[in-house]
C-alpha cells in the first residue's frame, strides 16, 4: 500500500527547518491489512466507475491513513434542519464539533493538513517525457508509480477520447497529445482501446502540429517535432540591459523562471535520442507524413480547442523576425559567441534558482524544465542528482491515481484553517490541534532573504514572508504572508498554555516589511514581486491557453489579505511604521473600491471566481471600519451575492466564470459548499443580517444538512483557478470554509 510520509528527509535533500511541512508518498508492499487493501481497491473502482460524473477525487487514501493514525473516538449524531425549522445554537455547535473532530483527525503530526493541490492535466506528462529522455524513467517511477500514473491518465480521459487542459475541462490538443505520449512512453500499446481513441481525437482535430507552444517545445525535446516549428525562445533575452522595457527582471516570476530553462534548451536545439518508440510517435501523431510537414507554417498553428489567448499580429511579426532573421545569424560566427554566452548566463540563473529553492523550484513546470536542463548541461552533475531527489515532493496519490502537484499548499491551507478554527470559539476543546498548527506556521516563516546578490538574479526580499507551501520553497507571496501574519497575531492573543509561545515581535515586523514592499502605485498588492513592467507587454504573451502570464500585476485577493493583515497588526502594534501602514491600508481600500464591478462583485484570479474575490474584498473593507450601513460598496456586494443564491440556499459558480469573465452557475444549478461558505462569510461580515438574515440562514442550513456521517464535508467541483483558464483543486477547502462560515455564524449569534 501507499503511505504518506510527513516531515521526513532523505538522501540528497537539504532543509532549513528539518523538513517541516514536507509530504511525499512511498509504496510499501507489506503494509496494510487484507481488509485495508480491499478497501483501497474498492475506492479506486468506485472512482473509475463514476469518473464522468465526479471528476475530482476526494483524497480518500490520505483520509484513510491519517484517520487510522489519529483516532478521534465517537462523535455526536449529525444535526438536520428542515426547511420549516429555525437553526438553533445546538445544531450549529453539534455540526462544528463533528467537523472539527474530523478535521483534527487528518492533521499531520507536524501541524499542517496534507492535501492535494492538482487538477491540470499538463503537469504530469512533461515529467514522463523528461525522465524518458534522461533515461531515468524506471529509476524514478517504479512499477507501482507507473501503475498509478497510467491509472490517473486513463481516469481523466474524456468520453470523446481526448484529455482537457484540466480534469473538468473539454478536450484540448495540449492535454490530449501530452497524455497520449505519456501513456505510450509508459508502455501502453497504441492499439489499446483508450489509447486508440485518444489518437483518433488528436487526428480528427488536426494532429499534433496544432498543439500550443508549450506542447511544441516538449515534443521538440522528445524528438517528435522539429525546433523549426517552434517560435523562438532566444537565450539572448538574459543578456538584455535593464533599461529595456522587455527584460527578464521585469517579467512575472513564473514566466521568467519557466522560459529560463526553455531558452537554454531552445538555444542548444536539444533533442533526445530518436528511439524506435519516438519514430513510431512521429507516425502516430500527425495527419501528414512527418517529413512533409511545413514546420515554418506550424509555428503559429493552434487548435481551436486550445486557443484562449490568440497571438496579436505584433507578436507574430516579432516571432517571424526572430525566426527568419535573428536565429540564422545567431547560429553563425561571430554571433554564435553571443549565443554561447547567453546559454551560460541562462544556466547561471537555473542553478541559482535551484539552490535558492533547495531544488524544489517555484513550481512543477519549472522543476521539470530545470531538471532536464541540468542533465543536458552535464548528465553526471550533482545538480541533476539533487533534482531527482526532490521529484517525490510533487507526487500525490489518491483513489484516481498518481498526480503531479502544483507545489503544495501546506502553508496557505494552514493559515486559513487556523482562522476558521479560532472563529468557532471552541478553542479550549481543540487546543492540541491549534498548538500543532501554531508550531507549523512559526516553523514555516522564511528567515532569510535569498542567498548572494539576489537582486542581480531578479529576486525580491523574502525575510519574514510565508510561502504557499513550506519554508524550504523560499518564495515569498503577499497573501500567504498576510494570512500567516493574521494567524500568528491571533495566536499571540491566546494563552501560551493552550497554543504555545507567541512568535517573536521582530518576526511580525519582518512580515509587515514584506507585505508593504509588494504594494503598487495604484494601491493594489501583487503576489510574488513588485510590479515592474507595463501592462501593454501582455500583448507578447506567447502561451495561447493562458492569459495575464507575462508581467506581475495587482490582485483583489492579495490586496484583501494584505489589508486585513496590516489592519490587525496596526491594532496590536499601533506605533510600528504607523504612517506607512495607514497609507498602505488607505490606498489598498481605494484599490478595492475602484475595482468593484458594476454588479457589486470582484473578479477573482486564484479562486472561482466572483464569489471568491468578493469574499476577500468584503473582509478587507469590514476590517477597516466599513459596514452595511455606511458603505455603498458593501451593500452592492451583498446585493450581488444574494442575487446569485440558488433555490436550495447555496451558491455554485462554474470555472467557466473565470474563463469567460461572466458569472456562470455550475451545470444543473448545483451548490458548492466551499463557494457557499465564501458567500456566507461575506454576508455575515458585511452585515447583511441587519437588513435581512434569511439568505444567511438558508446557506447555513445547507452546510449543516450536507455534512457527512463522519463529520467530513463532500468533495465537489474544483474551486481554485490560475491564469484565468485552468483549475486547481484545494482539497482542504471542503473542510476549512464550511467550518469557518459556521463558526462566524455561531460567533455572531445569528441562530434562533
Amino acid at each position: 500500500m501507499w503511505k504518506l510520509k510527513i516531515a521526513e528527509g532523505g538522501a540528497w535533500l537539504s532543509s532549513v527547518n528539518n523538513h517541516v511541512g514536507r509530504q511525499h508518498w512511498e509504496f510499501d508492499p507489506d503494509s496494510g491489512t487484507p481488509e485495508e487493501r480491499a478497501r483501497v481497491e474498492q475506492l479506486r473502482h468506485n472512482f473509475t466507475k463514476n469518473r464522468f460524473q465526479i471528476k475530482q477525487s476526494a483524497d480518500l487514501l490520505m483520509r484513510m491513513q491519517l484517520r487510522k493514525e489519529n483516532p478521534s473516538g465517537p462523535i455526536p449524531a449529525a444535526a438536520q434542519v428542515k426547511e420549516t425549522e429555525d437553526i438553533t445554537e445546538e445544531a450549529v455547535s453539534t455540526t462544528l464539533r463533528r467537523a472539527l473532530t474530523f478535521f483534527s483527525s487528518i492533521q499531520a503530526h507536524d501541524g499542517h493538513w496534507p492535501a492535494e493541490s492538482a487538477g491540470p492535466l499538463f503537469f504530469l506528462p512533461p515529467l514522463v517525457i523528461a525522465l524518458y529522455v534522461t533515461g531515468a524513467l524506471n529509476a524514478v517511477l517504479g512499477p507501482q508509480h507507473q501503475i498509478e500514473v497510467i491509472r490517473y491518465i486513463y481516469n481523466h480521459q474524456n468520453e470523446d477520447g481526448g484529455w482537457g487542459l484540466h480534469i473538468e475541462g473539454h478536450s484540448t490538443m495540449f492535454g490530449s497529445v501530452l497524455s497520449y505520449i505519456a501513456l505510450r512512453l509508459l508502455g501502453q500499446p497504441s492499439h489499446t482501446t483508450a489509447v486508440a481513441k485518444g489518437r483518433q481525437w488528436i487526428l480528427e482535430h488536426g494532429g499534433a502540429v496544432a498543439i500550443p507552444s508549450w506542447g511544441k517545445f516538449w515534443l521538440a525535446v522528445l524528438g517528435v517535432y522539429e525546433w523549426d516549428g517552434c517560435n523562438p525562445m532566444p537565450p539572448e533575452f538574459w543578456l538584455l540591459p535593464n533599461i529595456f522595457a522587455i527584460h527578464p527582471g521585469k517579467m512575472l516570476c513564473y514566466f521568467r523562471l519557466v522560459y529560463m530553462p526553455m531558452s537554454y534548451l531552445y538555444g542548444k536545439r536539444f533533442v533526445g535520442s530518436i528511439t524506435s518508440l519516438v519514430q513510431s510517435l512521429r507516425q502516430e501523431l500527425y495527419t501528414d507524413s512527418y517529413h512533409q510537414i511545413n514546420w515554418n507554417k506550424a509555428r503559429n498553428i493552434v487548435a481551436n480547442s486550445d486557443l484562449y489567448y490568440p497571438h496579436p499580429l505584433v507578436q507574430d511579426m516579432l516571432w517571424g523576425f526572430l525566426h527568419h532573421l535573428a536565429e540564422p545569424l545567431l547560429k553563425r560566427w561571430p554571433l554564435s559567441l553571443l549565443r554561447n554566452k547567453a546559454l551560460r548566463v541562462a544556466m547561471d540563473h537555473v542553478h541559482y534558482e535551484d539552490q535558492a529553492s533547495r531544488y524544489l523550484c517555484i513550481g512543477n513546470a519549472e522543476k521539470v524544465l530545470c531538471l532536464i536542463a541540468t542533465w543536458v548541461e552535464d548528465p553526471t552533475s550533482e545538480a541533476y542528482k539533487l533534482h531527482l531527489a526532490r521529484i517525490p515532493d510533487y507526487f500525490w496519490i489518491a483513489e484516481d491515481g498518481l498526480k503531479f502537484q502544483s507545489f503544495g499548499s501546506q502553508m496557505w491551507d494552514a493559515g486559513f484553517a487556523v482562522q476558521a478554527i479560532i472563529s468557532c470559539n471552541l478553542n479550549e476543546e481543540y487546543g492540541p490541534m491549534l498548538q500543532k498548527a501554531h508550531e507549523f506556521i512559526k516553523a514555516s516563516q522564511v528567515q532569510e532573504d535569498p542567498n548572494g546578490n539576489f537582486k542581480e538574479m531578479y529576486r525580491h526580499i523574502s525575510k519574514g514572508a510565508w510561502t504557499f507551501s513550506i519554508q524550504d520553497h523560499g518564495w515569498q507571496v503577499s497573501d500567504c504572508t498576510a494570512e500567516g501574519l493574521k494567524s500568528t497575531l491571533l495566536f499571540s492573543q491566546m494563552s501560551a498554555d493552550l497554543v504555545g509561545e507567541k512568535m517573536e515581535t521582530q518576526r511580525f515586523y519582518d512580515a509587515v516589511n514584506v507585505i508593504l514592499s509588494l504594494q503598487s502605485n495604484n494601491g493594489g498588492f501583487s503576489a510574488w514581486e513588485p510590479k515592474r513592467a507595463f501592462r501593454w507587454l501582455e500583448k507578447f504573451n506567447p502561451t495561447e491557453f493562458f492569459e495575464d502570464t507575462l508581467i506581475e500585476r495587482e490582485y483583489v485577493e492579495c490586496t484583501g489579505s494584505a489589508v486585513q493583515g496590516l489592519a490587525l497588526f496596526r491594532k496590536l502594534y499601533p506605533s510600528h511604521r504607523r504612517r506607512e501602514i495607514d497609507a498602505a491600508i488607505s490606498r489598498g481600500i481605494h484599490y478595492i473600491k475602484d475595482t468593484q464591478n458594476p454588479d457589486g462583485s470582484w473578479y477573482g484570479c486564484w479562486g472561482i471566481c466572483y464569489t471568491y474575490a468578493t469574499w476577500f474584498a468584503v473582509e478587507a473593507l469590514t476590517a477597516c471600519g466599513n459596514n452595511y450601513n455606511n458603505s455603498p460598496t458593501l451593500r452592492k456586494a451583498c446585493e450581488f451575492l444574494v442575487s446569485k443564491q440558488l433555490p436550495n440556499g447555496g451558491w455554485g459558480e462554474s470555472y467557466l466564470s473565470s474563463q469567460n469573465k461572466v458569472y456562470t452557475n455550475i451545470q444543473g444549478n448545483r451548490a458548492n459548499l466551499v463557494q457557499t461558505a465564501w458567500a456566507l462569510l461575506s454576508l455575515i461580515s458585511a452585515g447583511q443580517a441587519e437588513m435581512d438574515p434569511t439568505p444567511i440562514h438558508r446557506g447555513i442550513r445547507l452546510l449543516i444538512n450536507e455534512q457527512m456521517e463522519d463529520g467530513d464535508f463532500p468533495q465537489q467541483e474544483i474551486t481554485g483557478v490560475f491564469m484565468r483558464n485552468c483549475t486547481l483543486n484545494y482539497s482542504s477547502y471542503r473542510n476549512i470554509f464550511p467550518i469557518w462560515a459556521l463558526g462566524e455564524y455561531r460567533r455572531s449569534s445569528l441562530f434562533a
